[in-house]
């Protein structure tokens, strides 16, 4: 007796619950008590006649099983709020949630111990809103900061199960601003909350079996009383006539709505909701709606929620003002954004008030960090982290990333919306066409028929190009398939060389370097094999505004579908490529939070994170290793704040004023594109990206030769290292001494010595950072003369990955650190060193404890525990001449001159203002605004 794929997937699915139910609950399992768990049910299924292997559910269940994830952590501000969920979860029904939570664990097969993590955060969140049951008026405003496509809607379609089961009686989903993203977002509410398909039913007392999905056709589950004015179809917006016409009783049982983020579907919603319910406020013209708790999700809340006007004074941007007036609408109003890139949501002013709208969406009352699962694919491990903190080891980048070079004549960076790219595809797009055809082969062959594919072309953001690039790519698959349908031609024999070649140069060898329980060797002859099905299967859709293209993964959801997605804006934000494998992406951004949302490639590759690859340019790659450590540092930053008990406005105010904070987004979302605030207040700046070229190594090597003379004979030398040490050296010797004169690589985001200068130049009129210290260090090996003294050259080399180490990249030198640590507490006075090195312990602990690490303690202070204890008039510049990486014997090469400068906090650290524009112009970055729409 034979068993279709089909019924094969079914008992395959069967048996992973089975096993997951069989395993305890409350802790990670064994790998016995899995080793028993599958035998168990391996045996119970042979025996009625299916037929599964047992390897394959032995390593479903590995894969589930070893996932965790860490607990959420936030920053809050209590004031005007009562306390309510522990005895509300006691004594109210929560039936949305506990079906939700039952098809995670028994449906979607999420990791029981993930599951458990997404009810925690959610209470968390919940908790920080308000009772929607509690009388009066009241609003709360809280941000939830995830990972890009690390797992948010399914976050917040929990958070709205319980906030139904709490009271809230009108939930709205302000889904992005493309119709594609609003028609995603309403089928993950149709399945994981309404529990039937809102195209064919819209409340839960029309018996319409057949429109049951997702939750509402598990078994034995209650029919809820729940309702939605809006429907996963393309043009399922709101409308005011389809709600006149349902006229739901609205406070009666929760009304839920998903709408594209538009500022006339906002005053639609608010319109019709303030027409059935308002009631006249005190000036007899105004009404608000009582009584009726109000709960706003807002996802990607950093994009177009955002009030961007240059004039204080002024009305806010139309979306931005259409949401708070929506909120100030109702007595009681709850509001909740989510997004992977808060930057701008925190330089949001937590004073901003507007007569008419009310107080803009700065989340003052609380802000939650969720971290990604451990089998997230994140940035950090697509494109590596390098750690600062001596403790944590490097995070290496997976081996999928691969250079494009040759791209410019075909699609310039600086294009028109009428450029006609060449009929011949650069050798690398061809290369990674060819990857997705042997990626969705190698999938097959692994026993993944019936899952998705997806290919992300994102080059261009002009729709008419975009059009051009998928008739090119269509054109190639086409005639790939031609080739292939003739397995005695030659051409057919052609093809299958040159895919071979490539599979036995990248693929074999790539899936080598992971460990063979996440990824499985699939030998030639079985990729050979599917190569034909793959191929046939195979689409390109543009997905543009002015394409009817859509990506119907629901439709397809039992037979999958394979998809080159061609497309700008639209794939850039919330959109999901589910089975993304490949990218080819060569779109710029000049800032953090734009690049972020860009990627795509972040996510979930259960069993083929292998064969994932990602072509850009090297030049983009650099910028987002710098962005991760970017964020990295701003996430750090938040758990210790939260560690500490801050507020959100404490937190905004310490970021607003970051050195990291200039470039993470657009100019016009930094308070208005003309001023922000920025300190290194407690921060240490420090090169570890350096130009190799000549012309620059001479530059800066002079410009320190210079900076040695001018600070002249009051100096000491360290007996050990032979160090020199200047101390009480003005401010101004600094600037234009040494930084005035500097040049920084163009690729070094962080470390910009205009802005370092601006800010001293500012502290020092205020009477800080006037007496500093400069040290030039010296070690054993090759001496150089600076000024009129023999220095002996530190050495540094590029970060190892794996035990070899990482190339130079070009002309670039990139090193982990050029600080050693011990270097910057030399300074300090004695008794100033011992409570910086307590306090580092402190921190130390702490974070040993959260991590679950091994606790070794310090014997020197680091970090910002350091430069709390350091006096405010003395700050620390200390200079690296650096031994030239590529140094060879026989010929003397310049060294390279790194530095890092120790600042104290500073007492002003938000009274810095800089005019942003202009030291963007003093630096040549070419700003341009990523946000604008296709064209």
């Amino acid at each position: 007796m034979t068993t279709s794929s089909h019924e094969q997937d079914s008992a395959l699915e069967q048996a992973i619950r089975l096993v997951l139910a069989f395993l305890p609950q409350d802790r990670q399992a064994t790998p016995t008590e899995v080793a028993n768990g599958v035998d168990m049910v391996w045996t119970m299924q042979h025996s009625q006649g299916l037929v599964l292997e047992k390897e394959l559910l032995l390593k479903e269940i590995q894969s589930r099983v070893v996932v965790w994830q860490d607990d959420s952590v936030g920053l809050k501000d209590d004031r005007n709020h009562v306390e309510w969920l522990t005895e509300a979860q006691l004594e109210r029904s929560w039936d949305f949630w506990d079906r939700y939570r039952r098809y995670l664990e028994d449906v979607r097969l999420m990791p029981p111990r993930v599951v458990r993590r997404l009810d925690q955060s959610t209470d968390r969140i919940l908790r920080q809103l308000e009772d929607p049951q509690r009388p009066g008026a009241w609003r709360r405003t809280g941000l939830v900061v995830g990972q890009v496509q690390s797992g948010k809607t399914g976050n917040y379609i929990g958070l709205a199960c319980k906030a139904a089961d709490a009271g809230y009686k009108l939930i709205v989903i302000l889904a992005g601003i493309h119709n594609s993203l609003r028609s995603q977002t309403q089928l993950r509410v149709d399945e994981g909350l309404l529990g039937f398909d809102t195209q064919y039913q819209q409340r839960y007392d029309e018996n319409k079996n057949t429109a049951r999905i997702g939750v509402g056709v598990m078994p034995g589950v209650k029919r809820l009383r729940i309702a939605s004015l809006t429907n996963s179809a393309e043009t399922g917006d709101f409308r005011r006539h389809v709600a006149s016409n349902l006229n739901l009783p609205i406070g009666d049982y929760p009304v839920v709505l998903v709408i594209k983020k538009h500022q006339s579907i906002l005053e639609y919603v608010r319109k019709w909701v303030v027409e059935v319910e308002g009631e006249p406020t005190g000036d007899g013209v105004t009404k608000v709606v009582r009584d009726i708790p109000l709960l706003v999700i807002d996802d990607e809340a950093d994009n177009a929620s955002i009030d961007t006007t240059k004039d204080e004074e002024a009305d806010p941007t139309r979306i931005n003002a259409s949401i708070r007036h929506l909120l100030n609408s109702f007595d009681k109003a709850a509001y909740v954004g989510y997004t992977a890139t808060p930057f701008a949501n925190i330089y949001i002013r937590p004073d901003a008030d507007h007569e008419r709208f009310g107080l803009d969406l700065f989340p003052d009352s609380f802000i939650e960090s969720l971290p990604a699962p451990s089998n997230y694919l994140g940035p950090e491990r697509v494109f590596g982290l390098r750690s600062d903190d001596p403790d944590e080891d490097d995070v290496e980048a997976l081996p999928i990333f691969r250079p494009v070079d040759d791209h410019e004549s075909w699609m310039p960076r600086r294009h028109k919306k009428e450029w006609v790219p060449p009929d011949d595809l650069p050798e690398s797009l061809c290369e990674a066409l060819d990857a997705f055809v042997l990626t969705c082969a190698a999938r097959r062959a692994r026993g993944q028929v019936r899952q998705h594919n997806s290919m992300l072309v994102h080059v261009t953001r002009f729709m008419n190009v975009q059009n051009l690039v998928r008739d090119q790519i269509d054109e190639y698959i086409s005639l790939m398939r031609d080739r292939l349908r003739d397995s005695m031609g030659g051409e057919a024999g052609q093809v299958l060389a040159h895919l071979r070649e490539l599979w036995n140069r990248d693929f074999a060898p790539t899936t080598a370097k992971f460990p063979s329980e996440e990824a499985g060797p699939v030998s030639w002859q079985d990729v050979q094999m599917e190569l034909r099905p793959a191929l046939l299967k195979i689409e390109v859709r543009a997905i543009n505004g002015s394409s009817r293209d859509a990506l119907e993964y629901y439709e397809h959801r039992r037979t999958g579908v394979s998809v080159i997605a061609v497309g700008g804006n639209k794939l850039s934000r919330g959109l999901t490529l589910e089975g993304l494998s490949i990218s080819y992406y060569l779109r710029a951004s000049n800032t953090y939070d734009t690049l972020l949302q860009m990627g795509r490639w972040f996510g979930y590759r259960p069993g083929y994170e292998d064969l994932c690859r990602l072509y850009t340019t090297p030049d983009l790659r650099k910028a987002y290793a710098e962005i991760t450590a970017a964020d990295n540092e701003l996430r750090r930053e938040f758990e210790e704040m939260s560690a500490l008990g801050e507020t959100p406005e404490s937190f905004g105010l310490r970021v607003r004023a970051s050195s990291a904070g200039l470039a993470v987004t657009a100019a016009n979302k930094m308070r208005r594109g003309i001023k922000v605030r920025l300190s290194y207040s407690g921060e240490l700046p420090e090169t570890t990206i350096f130009s190799l070229r000549p012309e620059v190594l001479r530059h800066n090597f002079d410009n320190l030769d210079r900076f040695i003379a001018l600070l002249g004979t009051g100096y000491t030398r360290e007996t050990a290292g032979k160090s020199l040490v200047w101390r009480e050296v003005a401010p101004a010797d600094i600037i234009d001494g040494f930084l005035d004169g500097y040049v920084a690589d163009r690729g070094s985001y962080r470390v910009r010595p205009a802005f370092i200068a601006e800010y001293i130049r500012r502290c020092a009129a205020l009477g800080e950072l006037s007496r500093w210290t400069v040290r030039l260090v010296s070690a054993p090996g090759r001496e150089v003369k600076i000024g009129a003294h023999k220095i002996g050259l530190v050495k540094r080399q590029p970060p190892t990955g794996g035990s070899e180490k990482r190339p130079i990249e070009g002309d670039r030198f990139i090193i982990k650190r050029v600080l050693n640590p011990a270097d910057e507490s030399r300074d300090l006075a004695p008794e100033l060193q011992e409570l910086a090195l307590a306090a580092t312990r402190v921190a130390r602990r702490a974070w040993a404890e959260r991590k679950g690490k091994k606790y070794k303690e310090p014997n020197v202070p680091t970090g910002q525990s350091l430069r709390k204890f350091r006096p405010a008039q003395e700050p620390l510049l200390i200079i690296y001449p650096i031994e030239h990486p590529q140094q060879s014997a026989n010929h003397d090469r310049l060294p390279v001159v790194g530095f890092a400068i120790s600042f104290p906090f500073s007492k002003h650290p938000t009274e810095t203002e800089y005019v942003v524009n202009e030291i963007w112009k003093q630096q040549e970055i070419d700003y341009y605004d990523d946000e604008d729409p296709d064209e």
